[in-house]
């Protein structure tokens, strides 16, 4: 069966540039992953710009990507390093001449170490320095780009940095955690305003990670009740001033009566009959729940700004592709106004706090040589992308 996308349904892939470019004094580097590997070397992608924006041309007419703030700004309030705002912009301009708009995400994860110091995002004095950088990016940026995230996925930068204690700066506290997600909501209120009054016709949202969490049993009942509410509603509550809702979604986490992922605990959702991929259980269905609810509650357009699945398998990897647009094409069918589709990742990068080896690309990375290779399913998105449809 082929399902058609209406006219003007846009197609992406994205990156964050401290998964991809090599490391910088940001707060993740020399973080030891899950898998061994140092955050460092990422993918190289700063000396091999050319080469990577052949593959993103490719995937479809938009790129959501970001910059690396610590190489851009070396202190609070300094003026961007002049030849790093330089590579930026003719990578940018290199991307929409070959008919590719940027997506741009202003936060993703990583903070230069000096804005750590001192509290990072539990410290409201912090807020004015990133409302600056924010501000120079519009300034050196602001042109090439149609559509802008404020923050990428807040509820799982706060989740993890400040309560699991995954992410730096490795805090476990539920009230630093809401500390934290409620510095980047009044961040996102004072940048949504200097967006609009630059460029008034760009939408500005934000991506918000999504999950669907069900308890397996009564004890595990409450605890995904609590999770949802925290990651899925009350998070979303904080972001009140949106154009649009961008949503991510992966996983699919079961509670019995703790969470129960193949990262934690291998082999346990092959053993409940639960399909997963090597981090999370799989259920795409969840999507269209994520999509319905959100819809329904903020009545707002919205954008698939990340979805994906982490396997070696390319042809796994299409399964996936085609499993997420039939629940988006759905929704579609019932009247949500989704604007957009964008996969994660554009190629293999460093995944966080587990490592390179977990894989999302379309295109394959080699980790000892850098290069590139496009794999069966960057072909069958890259399909997919042209002709404005999927076959399933």
């Amino acid at each position: 069966m082929r399902l058609e996308f209406p006219d003007g349904f846009f197609w992406g892939t994205s990156t964050s540039a401290a998964q991809v470019e090599t490391a910088s004094a940001h707060s993740w580097r020399g973080v030891r992953a899950r898998d061994g590997y140092v955050f460092e070397n990422t993918t190289a992608h700063e000396s091999l710009r050319e080469v990577d924006a052949r593959y993103i041309a490719g995937f479809g007419s938009v790129y959501r990507c970001g910059v690396d703030w610590a190489r851009l700004q070396a202190s609070p309030f300094a003026p961007f390093d002049p030849d790093v705002v330089q590579e930026y912009r003719q990578f940018f301009r290199q991307l929409n001449d070959s008919g590719a708009r940027i997506l741009f995400v202003v936060h993703h994860f990583a903070n230069p170490l000096w804005f750590e110091q001192d509290g990072g995002w539990l410290n409201e004095d912090k807020l004015s320095a990133f409302v600056d950088y924010a501000r120079q990016c519009i300034r050196y940026f602001g042109e090439y780009v149609f559509n802008w995230n404020t923050f990428n996925e807040p509820n799982v930068y706060a989740m993890n940095a400040y309560f699991l204690g995954q992410f730096p700066p490795f805090k476990k506290s539920y009230f630093k955690a809401e500390r934290a997600i409620r510095l980047m909501a009044r961040a996102h209120g004072v940048v949504y305003h200097l967006l609009k009054a630059a460029y008034p016709e760009k939408p500005v949202g934000i991506s918000l990670n999504t999950a669907w969490f069900k308890g397996l049993n009564w004890l595990g009942a409450v605890p995904a009740l609590l999770a949802d509410w925290w990651f899925n509603h009350r998070a979303a509550g904080f972001f009140r001033e949106v154009d649009y809702w961008g949503l991510s979604y992966y996983a699919f986490v079961p509670f019995g009566p703790f969470p129960i992922t193949e990262i934690e605990k291998p082999g346990k959702l092959k053993q409940l009959g639960i399909p997963h991929d090597r981090m999370w259980g799989h259920r795409p269905e969840g999507l269209g729940i994520m999509l319905r609810r959100f819809y329904r509650r903020f009545g707002k357009p919205l954008i698939v700004t990340e979805t994906g699945i982490c396997t070696d398998d390319s042809q796994v990897r299409i399964q996936a592709i085609r499993d997420y647009l039939s629940v988006v094409h759905r929704a579609i069918q019932d009247g949500i106004p989704i604007q957009g589709f964008i996969h994660w990742s554009t190629w293999d990068n460093f995944e966080w706090n587990l490592g390179p080896t977990y894989r999302f690309g379309l295109v394959r990375v080699d980790l000892r040589t850098m290069e590139r290779e496009m794999t069966p399913a960057g072909e069958f998105f890259a399909k997919v992308a042209r002709e404005n449809a999927v076959d399933v």
